[in-house]
């Protein structure tokens, strides 16, 4: 008695009952392989969404960062050259010279040794740069009857630790002068005139154009011819100096750095205007910098709350997988074990024919069995295609079908393979009941209901 061929004869003669409890566990199956397809597609969907925001906030992040050391650099370029433009903005002087006299008369009266410029250039000094030691009177010039502002300079003294920079102004060379706009206009002078100051004969080597302020109304000449006629050898008046740019009181820095090696001097800043210039745009470099570090803030705000808002997705579709396909494994189970039992009863004189002719137990057991197996390989494989289908159209990654295939290339098997074998053993399992039923059956006692 071959059990295939009793399989075979069943279906074929009752494909009804076969056919709806296929399609029973067809459905229960495309429901739990749908379900992992769409969880799965939900955490591939995260990752991808993650990593592409991640990657745009790095991209648009990187290009601020890029644009505010550029415009740093820029506005640092900027502050030097307004600074190199306007010259000097420091003035080392005595400790007791009264400030009031140099705001008051644009003089100075108080004195300090010549040394003092190269004692603060041997030093190892960060704060300012250009050093240029100078005296400045307010005088009659005695040759011409008018009042001038004498002012004695010589050649930069450079920082020894330092590498060498272009000096700040051209040094005036002896016997020669150089003449504000408003000396030269009074007295109609012009490059190449020889003149005479304090008994010392000068050529004028440069005309300043007009600049509104006390050089217009200055005439400069070599340091060691002005300390002669002023009688102040080997002494000066001040140590001018451009300042560097220090972070926080920069004045308050210079002056601590300067009082280390020259105690008894004061320091004084000019041209206020360039340096709240310089001020603001280290403001506005230090608020773009801010500004880049919010944005930095506000990209790891929105990647959290990406990740919250996926996380809150793939937990209500989880909680809904929960439900969903339990209830519907549990309904093909019910409708299988059911079609199985009515299957039972409509078969019993059948059965009881096949016990008089000496079927076994097992034998009846494997046709219902195989009969079930059959059942859940069928209706799994047809569920798995048919949920693997379902899934890429309610998934969220919009990719063709090849693409989708190959994103799920490492879970596919697992999830089809769990498919197939989930649905075989429900079958199994449901159709128990119906075979017990049918082993208990008496082929006497069917056989005589049959005959009576």
């Amino acid at each position: 008695m071959n059990i295939f061929h009793l399989i075979w004869r069943e279906l074929k003669f009752r494909r009804g009952g076969f056919v709806l409890g296929m399609l029973a566990i067809a459905v229960a199956t495309a429901t739990f392989v749908a379900a992992e397809v769409i969880l799965q597609s939900d955490q591939i969907l995260t990752r991808q969404l993650l990593d592409e925001q991640q990657a745009s906030f790095e991209s648009s992040i990187a290009q601020r960062r890029q644009d505010v050391e550029k415009a740093g650099k820029a506005l640092e370029d900027a502050t030097r050259k307004q600074m190199l433009k306007l010259g000097f903005n420091l003035l080392i002087l005595p400790e007791s010279q009264d400030l009031d006299e140099l705001h008051l008369n644009g003089t100075l009266s108080a004195v300090m040794p010549e040394s003092y410029v190269e004692q603060l250039a041997e030093s190892s000094i960060v704060t300012v740069n250009h050093l240029l030691p100078a005296v400045t009177k307010r005088i009659v010039w005695p040759e011409k009857d008018i009042e001038v502002v004498l002012h004695g300079t010589r050649g930069e003294v450079p920082i020894m630790h330092r590498a060498m920079k272009k000096p700040l102004l051209d040094a005036v060379a002896p016997g020669q002068m150089v003449v504000g706009h408003s000396i030269h206009s009074q007295l109609n002078l012009k490059v190449g005139d020889v003149v005479k100051l304090m008994g010392e004969e000068f050529t004028i080597s440069q005309v300043h154009p007009q600049r509104g302020s006390a050089d217009d109304v200055t005439v400069w000449i070599d340091l060691e011819t002005a300390q002669k006629l002023l009688g102040m050898e080997n002494l000066i008046h001040a140590i001018l100096a451009l300042e560097c740019e220090c972070a926080g009181d920069r004045l308050a820095v210079i002056r601590e750095e300067i009082a280390g090696i020259l105690p008894a001097t004061q320091v004084i800043e000019r041209y206020s205007q360039a340096v709240t210039r310089a001020e603001a745009r280290t403001q506005a470099k230090e608020m773009a910098e801010l500004a880049l570090e919010r944005e930095e803030q506000s990209a790891e705000t929105l990647l959290t709350q990406l990740k919250e808002a996926r996380a809150t997705t793939e937990a209500q579709h989880e909680s809904l997988t929960a439900v969903v396909v339990p209830t519907s494994y549990l309904a093909a189970a019910s409708l299988v074990a059911l079609l199985a039992l009515m299957n039972t009863f409509q078969r019993q004189s059948e059965i009881g024919i096949l016990r008089a002719l000496g079927a076994t137990s097992k034998q009846i057991l494997g046709v219902f069995l195989g009969k079930a197996f059959l059942l859940g390989l069928t209706g799994g494989l047809l569920g798995s295609a048919a949920g693997l289908f379902i899934g890429w159209l309610l998934s969220d990654l919009g990719q063709t079908p090849g693409t989708f295939v190959k994103t799920f290339a490492d879970d596919l098997g697992m999830v089809l393979l769990s498919g197939p074998a989930t649905a075989i053993l429900l079958a199994g399992l449901a159709s128990w009941i119906a075979a017990l039923v049918a082993l208990r059956l008496d082929a006497a006692v069917i056989l005589q209901k049959e005959t009576t």
